[in-house]
Order: C-alpha cells, then sequence, then structure tokens
C-alpha cells in the first residue's frame, strides 16, 4: 500500500551485493518510457524497482508491467520515507526538477534527472551545491549523448578528417498535434504560477539536437564550449506562449559557430540531423537512429552500441573513476546557459492564416507551417536565420550576450 514502509533487500545473506533500489517519479507519460528501460535490469537482478510515484494512478504498460512488491506513491517524500531508494529517475515537469532533486539527495539517493534538468544557471548552481553536499551525482536524461554514432563522429574530427571545422548545424522537424499541447497544464507554457516552465522545442522536444551541437563543440574545444552570444527567431503556429518552430545561433569564446533549426509543425518529418562542415569534408549524424556517414562514405551506416544512461550510472556507482558518467550535469551546463538566454526573449511570432495548413480534428489535428522544411534546411547549410535569407514571414532576431 502507497505509503508502507518497503523492507530493504535482505539478498546480501551470503556476502552478495544486493541490487540498487531504484524509484521513478514520475511513472507516467515519458516516465513509462523509463520503466520499459527498467523492465529487463529488474528481471536480471541488476537492480530493483522499490517504487512508483505519480499524481495519478500509475497507467499499465505491456512493456513494463508493475512487478510484485513495488509500491505507488502520489507523494515522492512519502516515497523516499518509505522505501529509501539508492537511485532515483526524476521524470516529472521541468519546474518542478530542483525541488524533488533535494528531497531524494538528503535521503542519499543518486539522480537519473530528465531533461531540461534545470531551467536556469541559478538553479544549475543550487543543484551541483547540493550534489557536493550530499556525495552523489546526477545524470541528465540526453540519452542522445550515449551514441556510438556519436562516438565516431567526434573520433573522426580528432583524426582530421574533416579537416577544419567551419560550421556545426542541426535541422530537426517533427509534428505535433493538438493533444501534445493538452497533455498537461504546463505544456506549451512559458511559466505556471510565476515559475519559468519554458515548454517550447528548443529546451524539450527537440533538447537533444540542441545537446548534440554542444558536444560536438565540446570535442572540437577538449573542454565545455561556453556560449558567448545568442541570436534567435522563434515563432508559433497556435495560441502557446513558446515557439514550436525555432532558428538559434549560438557563438562561443572559441571554435565555429552552432545553427540550430527545429520545428514542431513540419510538413515532413526529418528525424534530427546534425551536420559537422570542416574544409576537406562533411559530416552527417541522424542522432535518433545513430546512422552517420563521414567524409568517404557511399552511405549512411547505422552505428550499433548506444550506451544506455541508466545502465551507466549504475556501472558508475559500482566504478566511479572507471567508468564516467555519459551525461553528468557539469556537462550540461551550456545547455542551461542557453536557457537563462532565452527566458527575457519576447513571445514567439504568431503565424497563421494562409502560411498554416490544418489537417485531422480533436486532440489529432496539427497544423503545418508551410514550406518550413525548406526553410530550416536553407539557414542550417548557410548558418543563417530565415530573416538574413529573405523569408517573408521571418521577423527581427532576438539577441542576446552571456556572461563569461
Amino acid at each position: 500500500m502507497p505509503g508502507d514502509r518497503v523492507d530493504p533487500d535482505r539478498s546480501a545473506v551470503n556476502g552478495t551485493t544486493p541490487p540498487p533500489r531504484v524509484a521513478v517519479i514520475g511513472a507516467n507519460g515519458h516516465g513509462r518510457w523509463h520503466r520499459r528501460v527498467i523492465a529487463p535490469l529488474h528481471a536480471a537482478g541488476r537492480l530493483r524497482l522499490v517504487a512508483l510515484v505519480d499524481v495519478r494512478p500509475v497507467e499499465d504498460d505491456p512493456a513494463a508491467p508493475v512487478p510484485p512488491g513495488v509500491a505507488v506513491f502520489t507523494d515522492h517524500r512519502a516515497m523516499l520515507a518509505a522505501t529509501r531508494p539508492e537511485v532515483v529517475v526524476i521524470c516529472t515537469p521541468p519546474h518542478t526538477h530542483l525541488a524533488i532533486a533535494r528531497d531524494a539527495l538528503a535521503t542519499g539517493a543518486d539522480l537519473l534527472l530528465e531533461k531540461p534538468p534545470v531551467l536556469s544557471l541559478a538553479e544549475h548552481e543550487e543543484l551541483t551545491w547540493a550534489l557536493t553536499a550530499a556525495g552523489r551525482v546526477a545524470q541528465v536524461g540526453f540519452q542522445a549523448l550515449g551514441s556510438a554514432a556519436l562516438t565516431a563522429l567526434t573520433d573522426a574530427l580528432a583524426a582530421g578528417r574533416l579537416g577544419t571545422v567551419t560550421g556545426i548545424s542541426t535541422i530537426a522537424a517533427w509534428q505535433r498535434p493538438d493533444a501534445y499541447y493538452a497533455r498537461s497544464p504546463w505544456a506549451g507554457r512559458r511559466s505556471v504560477d510565476g515559475r519559468p516552465v519554458l515548454d517550447g522545442a528548443l529546451a524539450n522536444p527537440l533538447a537533444h539536437a540542441v545537446m548534440q551541437c554542444l558536444a560536438i563543440a565540446e570535442a572540437l574545444a577538449g573542454a565545455t564550449p561556453w556560449p558567448v552570444a545568442i541570436e534567435v527567431e522563434r515563432y508559433r503556429v497556435r495560441p502557446i506562449e513558446v515557439e514550436d518552430t525555432a532558428v538559434l545561433r549560438v557563438r562561443f569564446r572559441a571554435g565555429p559557430p552552432v545553427l540550430v533549426a527545429v520545428t514542431l509543425a513540419a510538413e515532413e518529418f526529418v528525424a534530427g540531423e546534425v551536420v559537422v562542415t570542416g574544409t576537406t569534408g562533411q559530416a552527417v549524424l541522424e542522432y535518433p537512429t545513430d546512422r552517420l556517414r563521414l567524409p568517404g562514405d557511399v552511405v549512411t551506416r547505422r552505428v550499433p552500441g548506444r550506451l544506455g544512461l541508466l545502465e551507466n550510472l549504475l556501472a558508475h556507482r559500482v566504478d566511479p573513476v572507471g567508468v564516467p558518467l555519459i551525461a553528468p550535469l557539469a556537462r550540461t551546463a551550456p545547455f542551461t546557459a542557453l536557457l537563462d538566454a532565452l527566458r527575457p526573449a519576447p513571445e514567439p511570432r504568431l503565424l497563421d492564416g494562409e502560411l498554416v495548413i490544418t489537417l485531422g480534428e480533436g486532440g489529432e489535428r496539427v497544423r503545418h507551417l508551410r514550406g518550413v522544411v525548406d526553410v530550416l534546411r536553407r539557414s542550417a547549410e548557410r548558418g543563417a536565420l530565415p530573416s538574413e535569407l529573405g523569408v517573408p514571414w521571418a521577423s527581427g532576431a532576438y539577441r542576446a550576450e552571456l556572461a563569461g
């Protein structure tokens, strides 16, 4: 029953180490994906799922049935007190991450924290301090950083196969129906009850595209790629508070700029491509599928071997020196810096009328921005904002400099 204390694992009677106790806070929605990752690890005895938390009844999932003995709670504090998990997966609205993370750290747990981890540099610093004080670690849910294809690309860069890199760009073109924006009170919101949420394309669904570019910039620099200036154009085709379409240009202290061109209102689907251009060649990484094309390749090939973030965290707990975290909180600081720079940006421009095609009904209704994929591709290829390309519906860019 919720709130009942769960006995600790007693399997160490013969000197064996019991598997770490794991809990999921935010078990519905995207939390079901985490439960599917956990299910085979629980079955294999590599971890012990002890609790699920959600404010709504936990949804059934055939791929991740709730094992016998797993307690279900509606309050994470009650769960932490009752089960004392050693690893906590936090998959709740972004604006709740910091408070829940602090509570979990206070009970001695390590964290797998969904992206975006926090929504400001001040929160990032506070969470960093809390981790240090507790002597715990946090892995952030940028799972594409575990891609073997990304490693193959950065290895090629280190070997000089592209020459001097002159530009990094990414394009991703997805579709989201009306139901996506009705999924929760914070969906598509800039703030809730005065607290930043920033549930736009750049911060949430297409954040992986941004982070992949930052990872490549990191590999080129050999250090954290700190952004010093941004230019961004943000658009929307619905009455939401954030962007569903954006082109963001980022400049760093050193190294080439990054151009991010993304939309959730596409006429055609582009899974997500990162293009690295150098003086002697170009590489294309399709980050959701681990497909890569390097200079000299005739075809794009899939590179197997993606490392799971939870398995990496478990291995790091056993061997902190020999197994570094794939996505530690510190590695995501440049991403958080970009969110911080975007927070004061004005409301995205609303595009409507003949620019938008509406298809379907009810929650499945989608809205497509005419020609948006062509615009995004041209932006990515030229490293230019839509307004610089003379796109008729483009507005002026928001510009900001970041503190060093």
